[in-house]
């Protein structure tokens, strides 16, 4: 007859008062915590969030093309949203986008320039290499380009564009739009002296005209323009006073 041999085992963490008088004199370890797996939370089916304005805005234009009106859960506000926010999109992709600030030269002034589209504002910057004035306000218009990638900006030696232009007038800024010269702004006085900044420039350029455009805003008007510089020169303001804090802090 075979013999069975029988292991009792309690439930997990169960002591007796043997081991617990033990641990209390020292004479055995510390009882170790009793092992709890971490609750289950099923992972969230993308298919059965709400649906909602910021659920569309997450889509890519393939995605909203692929929606159906059956997707929006019959929300003819949704459904009205999507087609909405699709036509923005692609409205959004014509828009011509630059977002540097291109070297010309004297051949090429008349196609980059004067023939460029008609909605389309082009900021040319007259310099010289070594004029640290230029170089300074080069600075400042490469960070307005990245800003604006829908407003065009070229630079050009001063004297490849106009013979025998004067270096005391340098930096020169010449501002045009549907072929015509708009404006023209001598020195760096306008735009705050050597404090110059991307935001004084900024506002200065779009002081009679809707200059600087990000591709977002279409028909902006001046006063529209302008308040949203002013906006991005506060919010330039906070961040760096935050900066200063922490690196004082430190």
């Amino acid at each position: 007859m075979a013999d069975y041999h029988f292991v009792y085992k309690d439930v997990e963490g169960t002591t007796t008062e043997w081991d617990d008088l033990q641990r209390k004199y020292g004479n055995l370890p510390p009882k170790p915590d009793t092992f709890k797996p971490a609750p289950f939370t099923p992972a969230a089916d993308p298919d059965l969030r709400p649906k909602s304005a910021a659920w569309i805005d997450e889509k890519s234009p393939e995605e909203l093309e692929e929606l159906e009106d059956d997707d929006l859960d019959d929300d003819r506000f949704l459904q009205e949203y999507r087609k909405k926010r699709l036509a923005e999109m692609q409205q959004a992709s014509k828009v011509v986008r630059y977002g540097s600030v291109v070297p010309i030269s004297g051949s090429d002034f008349v196609r980059e320039v004067s023939q460029a589209p008609q909605d389309v504002w082009v900021v040319v910057l007259l310099y010289k290499d070594g004029v640290q004035e230029c170089g300074l306000l080069h600075t400042c218009l490469e960070e307005l380009a990245t800003r604006y990638p829908a407003t065009k900006f070229v630079k050009i030696i001063s004297t490849d564009c106009i013979p025998n232009y004067p270096d005391r007038n340098l930096p020169t800024i010449l501002v045009y739009n549907n072929g015509a010269v708009k404006g023209t702004i001598v020195g760096l006085s306008q735009f705050g002296g050597r404090r110059c900044t991307p935001e004084s420039v900024a506002l200065a350029l779009c002081k009679s005209d809707p200059v600087l455009n990000d591709g977002h805003s279409n028909n902006a008007s001046k006063d529209d323009v302008i308040d949203g510089v002013r906006k991005k020169f506060i919010e330039t303001l906070v961040t760096r006073h935050e900066d200063e804090e922490d690196y004082s802090s430190d």
